[in-house]
């Protein structure tokens, strides 16, 4: 069976090999790629990549909660959560050549 975590590491070392940066600024550009989108999701809410799909922020409200094991009740407090909905060109991608 194959691996199916994809790390920083594994993406860092891809530019290295890639690119040619040496593993610093490829981590530092890593970095950085992550910040402006993370940066864009607050401020904007929602961030588009072009051909591989939208991260949107969404909040859910306030909510009771069971635990399956137990059917104790429990209250699950309001929180933001990130939604990915992939672009049709990626969708594409993955069942012609999945």
């Amino acid at each position: 069976m194959t691996r199916i975590n994809l790390t920083k590491k594994d993406i860092i070392n891809s530019i290295y090999m890639q690119i040619g940066f040496s593993k610093k600024i490829s981590e530092n550009l890593l970095e950085d790629i992550f910040q402006l989108i993370l940066a864009s999701i607050i401020k904007d809410k929602k961030v588009k990549i072009a051909k591989f799909g939208t991260f949107t922020l969404k909040n859910k409200k306030q909510r009771i909660g069971r635990n399956p094991k137990t059917k104790e009740t429990k209250i699950i407090s309001e929180r933001n959560v990130i939604q990915f909905k992939a672009s049709k060109t990626f969708k594409n991608y993955i069942n012609k050549n999945g």
